[in-house]
C-alpha cells in the first residue's frame, strides 16, 4: 500500500511521521504526477485559501477529483476537509465538492448530507468526523497527537486493489 500526502503546505511531515511509525509507504504530492500509483490520500490540515491556490497553480483539483470518484480513500483534516466540502458558507476557497457537507471555516459545520456517516460529535451535536464512503474528514488534527487510530482507520479503507 502506497499513501499519498498532499504536500504543499501544512501538516504534512506530521502524517507522513505517524504513517511511517505504522510502516506505510508514504510518497510527498507536490504534482499531479506524484499521484501515480498512489491507493490513497491524506490532504492535511493547513491553511484552506493557500491549499485551494496551491491545488490550482499545479493543476491538482481535478486528478484529486477523480481519484475521489474512482473510490480511492482520501482523508482531509481541517483544512483538508474544508477542501473536500460541497459547500463553504464563505465565498473563498473554492471546495473541491466532493463530500455532502457544508463547512464554516474556523468552525465546526452542522449540515451534512443524508450520504454522511457521522463518526464522532462534539457533546453539543455538532459533527466533528464524518465519512461518505471512501471519502473521510476530520475537523480535528490526529496528526498532531501520539494516537493512530483514525489513521489505522483511514487505512482500512484502502482496497486489497487499487481502485485506479
Amino acid at each position: 500500500m502506497r499513501t499519498g500526502v498532499l504536500a504543499l503546505q501544512g501538516d504534512f511531515a506530521e502524517h507522513i511521521a505517524v504513517l511511517k511509525r505504522l510502516k506505510v509507504e508514504t510518497v510527498e504530492v507536490r504534482l499531479p504526477r506524484d499521484l501515480d500509483g498512489v491507493d490513497a490520500l491524506i490532504m492535511p490540515g493547513g491553511e484552506s485559501t493557500t491549499f485551494s491556490y496551491l491545488m490550482d497553480l499545479y493543476h491538482l483539483k481535478e486528478p484529486i477529483r477523480e481519484m475521489a470518484g474512482a473510490g480511492v480513500p482520501i482523508w482531509g483534516t481541517c483544512a483538508g476537509l474544508i477542501m473536500m466540502a460541497r459547500e463553504l458558507t464563505e465565498d473563498q476557497p473554492i471546495p473541491l465538492r466532493l463530500m455532502d457537507i457544508q463547512v464554516i471555516r474556523n468552525a465546526f459545520g452542522r449540515q451534512v448530507g443524508e450520504g454522511i456517516r457521522v463518526l464522532s460529535r462534539l457533546e453539543d451535536g455538532r459533527p466533528v468526523a464524518v465519512q461518505q464512503g471512501n471519502l473521510l474528514g476530520t475537523s480535528f488534527h490526529p496528526e498532531l497527537t501520539d494516537d493512530p487510530r483514525l489513521h489505522r482507520y483511514f487505512l482500512s479503507l484502502v482496497p486489497t486493489e487499487s481502485p485506479i
